[in-house]
């Protein structure tokens, strides 16, 4: 048995003991990750697609998109944040004015050179594992964007969009919504 083995899992109450020094904390199957605040191009992404996103959504009553930080509790030992969430108005009970407490039906990551890794691989399993029904992987550096979307219980990676191929974001989670990667990775 690995030392790491014998270590309790962290939980959201160790979670918000955290300090709050402009980095971001997340727990992942109750491990305690720390990245530092995302670089500009990652914010102008996150608000170019935020914007179009809360205005799709809040124009046609169809539920809230909030942006990072903002704590999203999948279980009690995953507690992550990510760069967007949609949350529909039928699942509108897990938000608090602190947290969401349970799975958005959509989350966005957006790389940055130190999260990718992360991004991918243990907060895309989370999701996966956890109840998000769709997550969008933006890559600024490549301006392209992986679409995962729920099948029974398990993701299906559904789309892989090039700003450089004309593509459109979409999702029956917001019917209607097209958004040129073009527009958001300019």
């Amino acid at each position: 048995m690995a030392l790491a083995d014998l270590r309790p899992k962290l939980t959201y109450e160790d979670y918000v003991l955290f300090p709050d020094d402009g980095q971001r904390h997340e727990l992942l199957d109750g491990e305690h990750y720390v990245t530092p605040a995302p670089a500009r191009k990652h914010q102008r992404i996150s608000m170019r697609l935020g914007s179009r996103l809360h205005v799709f959504a809040d124009d046609r009553h169809l539920g809230e998109v909030l942006a990072a930080p903002f704590d999203v509790l999948l279980s009690p030992h995953d507690v992550v944040q990510p760069d967007l969430i949609f949350v529909s108005n039928e699942r509108a009970a897990i938000l608090t004015d602190r947290n969401a407490m349970g799975a958005p039906n959509l989350v966005v990551e957006i790389f940055s050179p130190r999260t990718r890794r992360m991004d991918e691989g243990m907060k895309l399993d989370r999701y996966e594992r956890l109840g998000v029904e769709e997550a969008w992987m933006l890559d600024p550096d490549q301006k392209t964007a992986k679409v995962y979307r729920r099948d029974g219980s398990r993701f299906a990676s559904i789309a892989n969009l090039s700003a450089a191929a004309g593509d459109v974001l979409t999702t029956p989670l917001l019917p209607g919504l097209e958004i040129p990667l073009a527009e958001i990775f300019a």
